[in-house]
């Protein structure tokens, strides 16, 4: 015990006099890690100058991440899907080193380490519910944060300001603390005059809607309860037919019981508006549906992100839900100088009536199937 005491006494002296003699420690020496509490309530201890990211399965989080930033700068690697999304979107040509980012990290649906632990990350950014994933980043001993879909129960407008702060207090740089309040203030502003128009609307006013998930040559999909299905239906004044929790698989007998005013479909999916509206998919007879009859059926659109799950692009998709599922109560709102507007504050980018078209119309190959 003696020695132990002697021991640490003679350290304690020997740091004392190289500070005497002018030796100098540098501020990222004393100061190397911080610790940031993810969304799982986990303490996660990162490097205090984070340099090189990679986003995994929290497969929207890229284009918010780049948002915050103004940038790509720093990311080094992102999913597949997220770059199956970012090459067909508006964020390839706003950010365009995204499109050089890595992806070959994920091989058939799965963390490779071995191409992981060559991007040399800080940090990586998944999707809370992904125990999995997280286990697979801890044993290579690199920091990973859980950024959740979930905690909010699924508000889609609380879900994109969470990221933001969350990225905020990851990357602790004051320069961007005014940007990310006034990101979320957005949102929260949107979200304020949809609900307040439809607070008194009566039930039958409003109409059954149905969002179709995943819809390919195997299988179909609707979104139900406890999805982000609920909040984009039911927050512009909409019913949502799909009694479900999640994601619930379907066949056109399904449909014809709930036929549907309005059917949206997702990026998600390789199907079109006109698929249905054109009546063009063997073994499916959409002309018997109401919202096909009425010319009712929508393609999400894809701006940064797939307009569907939290993303950058969040307050512009429920203004744009809003005209389509309570056309009369937001007739004032004119989405071509929304996004325009949008962009403009928050990507610093003039859209042209090209390019607003290109998010309205977005190609099959978004889906990433």
């Amino acid at each position: 015990m003696k020695k132990n005491i002697m021991a640490a006494v003679i350290a304690v002296f020997m740091i004392a006099s190289s500070f005497a003699n002018g030796a100098k420690v540098s501020k990222e020496t004393i100061k190397a890690t911080r610790t940031i509490v993810d969304h799982l309530g986990r303490e996660v201890v990162v490097p205090a100058e984070i340099n090189r990211v990679v986003i995994g399965s929290i497969l929207p989080l890229a284009s918010v991440y780049c948002m915050y930033m103004g940038s790509s700068e720093k990311l080094v690697g992102m999913h597949p899907s997220s770059m199956a999304a970012a090459k067909n979107s508006y964020l390839a040509t706003v950010f365009p080193n995204v499109v050089k980012v890595d992806s070959s990290f994920v091989q058939n649906g799965a963390v490779n380490v071995e191409e992981l632990l060559k991007l040399k990350p800080d940090v990586v950014f998944y999707a809370a519910g992904n125990d999995e994933e997280r286990q697979v980043y801890e044993n290579a001993g690199i920091p990973a944060i859980a950024f959740s879909t979930t905690r909010k129960e699924w508000h889609c407008i609380d879900t994109y300001a969470d990221w933001i702060d969350l990225l905020s207090q990851i990357f602790n740089d004051e320069s961007k603390t005014a940007r990310a309040k006034e990101i979320i203030n957005y949102g929260y502003a949107v979200e304020k005059k949809i609900k307040e128009r439809v607070a008194n609307l009566p039930d039958e006013k409003k109409p059954n809607v149905m969002i179709l998930f995943n819809y390919d040559d195997s299988a179909m999909t609707a979104a139900g309860h406890h999805f982000f299905s609920k909040y984009w239906i039911e927050t512009p004044g909409g019913k949502n037919v799909v009694d479900a929790k999640g994601q619930m698989k379907i066949n056109m007998e399904q449909v014809y019981k709930w036929n549907p005013d309005i059917i949206f479909i997702t990026n998600f999916s390789p199907r079109l508006a006109e698929d249905l509206l054109e009546n063009k998919i063997d073994g499916a007879d959409w002309s018997l549906v109401k919202a096909v009859k009425e010319g009712k059926v929508y393609k999400f659109p894809l701006g940064m992100y797939r307009w569907f799950p939290p993303a950058s692009d969040t307050p512009l998709v429920l203004q744009w839900l809003a005209t389509k599922i309570q056309p009369e109560l937001f007739s004032d709102i004119d989405m071509d100088k929304e996004i325009k507007d949008y962009y403009k504050r928050f990507y610093g980018v003039d859209l042209t009536k090209k390019d607003l078209q290109a998010i309205y119309n977005p190609v099959r190959a978004a889906s990433g199937k």
